[in-house]
């Protein structure tokens, strides 16, 4: 143990002697560890941003979308045609496992509030689908299904309507809107929610029941058809298993034949959850592969000044071996010396990456998460480098033979 402490006293006073040499061969593991840091750091900050948006959309939500339709040829995309019916989403309520249905219909349209008006998304939709949806209210409350099946001139508003509608410190719970020259009274105000993973404006939002918008706001083909059909699962698990079952009722339901496409599209919010997180896995990934380069540059440069040190330093090797030093001796020496250049590197690059994901995170706007495995993996990875690139010129000094050694000039 006192052997081991010398040697690496030894090896700071030796390094101390060339303090910007050793300085220059520790900026490339400087610059690898901290960029390794960096990067894993606004990687992970980002799969939780992109987890928190999909939880913004609810919690185990499963969307069904009408089908398409091809007229002479041409083929329109999801709702060209009307597949989907209140009476379809009542009979999927009937699966094992599913805790909630709902539906809606949407729209774009002018909303006003006395001199202010505001270009908006329209949605008619059921309580149902607000609880899917996992909405809440900041004032106010949801419109019951009683508002529903009366087809009351109620509404809910987000905070993006409230901003363009209201003035500051205005309370717009029982204020009058207008959607299509239509009174409509503000029951209640919606919890902020931020963009989801496509980048819209989930905030920027007018909900109406379901049967107000088909019957005054909206119009519709015939009563009982949705532009779009939520549900909700117990749990994760069981998502698949109610997709499948989903599939089979509905092409039952729509008479579709063996072979023939079906007419609605279903989507998981599992399925959307992973193609997010594996791009954002990706990207880390990459992100890593370019940031460890240099670690290796960063090797190599030990590797070279330690070559450099053995040249330097050969009458002095030849003069151990001649008291006595033995071959494992020279062989810790420079070892324990590539070693002290990777670890004071590495705690210099772990000081750098969590102050440039800091940097990122205030300056860029970029979500950030600092892992305590990350910077221990980093300085491990920083001292095997160390250990690696400092093997060679370590067995080539031990190698050295004393006689030779002792005649160098």
């Amino acid at each position: 143990m006192n052997f081991l402490l010398m040697t690496v006293l030894v090896a700071f006073r030796v390094l101390g002697r060339h303090r910007l040499r050793s300085v220059l061969t520790m900026l490339g593991i400087i610059i690898g560890v901290g960029a390794v840091i960096a990067m894993v750091s606004i990687g992970e900050g980002a799969k939780a941003a992109v987890q928190a948006q999909i939880a913004s959309f609810g919690t185990n939500v499963i969307t069904i979308l009408p089908g398409a339709t091809t007229t002479t040829g041409v083929r329109t995309g999801h709702g060209g045609a009307v597949t989907l019916t209140i009476s379809d989403m009542e009979e999927l309520k009937k699966i094992p496992g599913v805790t909630d249905v709902g539906w809606a219909r949407r729209d774009v349209t002018q909303v006003v509030h006395e001199n202010k008006n505001w270009f908006t998304t329209i949605n008619g939709v059921t309580t149902g689908y607000l609880v899917i949806r996992g909405w809440s209210t900041v004032s106010g409350d949801f419109f019951t299904p009683t508002d529903n099946d009366t087809a009351a001139k109620v509404v809910l508003i987000g905070n993006t309507v409230i901003e363009n509608l209201f003035g500051p410190g205005e309370d717009p719970v029982g204020a009058t809107i207008r959607i299509k020259n239509i009174p409509f009274k503000v029951v209640g105000t919606l919890i902020a929610k931020g963009y989801d993973t496509r980048g819209s404006d989930q905030d920027d939002v007018v909900f109406i029941p379901f049967n107000t918008a088909e019957r005054k706001v909206m119009g519709t083909k015939f009563l009982g058809s949705i532009g779009a059909g939520f549900m909700s699962a117990e749990s994760p698990e069981q998502m698949s298993q109610i997709v499948e079952e989903i599939k089979r009722i509905l092409r039952q339901r729509h008479k579709l034949r063996s072979g023939q496409d079906d007419d609605f599209t279903v989507r998981n919010q599992l399925d959307i959850a992973k193609v997010q997180e594996g791009t954002s896995e990706s990207m880390k990934l990459l992100l890593l592969a370019v940031a460890s380069i240099s670690l290796l540059v960063g090797g190599i440069g030990i590797m070279n000044i330690l070559l450099v040190s053995v040249t330097e330093r050969t009458r002095e090797i030849g003069i151990r071996m001649a008291v006595g030093a033995k071959r494992r001796h020279i062989l810790l020496q420079f070892l324990v010396e590539a070693v002290v250049l990777s670890t004071l590197g590495g705690l210099i690059g772990i000081g750098m990456g969590v102050a440039g994901a800091n940097v990122a995170s205030n300056i860029a706007g970029w979500p950030t998460i600092i892992s305590s495995e990350i910077l221990v993996i980093a300085f491990g990875f920083s001292a095997l480098v160390g250990v690696f690139f400092g093997l060679y010129p370590a067995n080539k000094a031990s190698r050295l033979n004393p006689i030779e050694a002792l005649r160098y000039e």
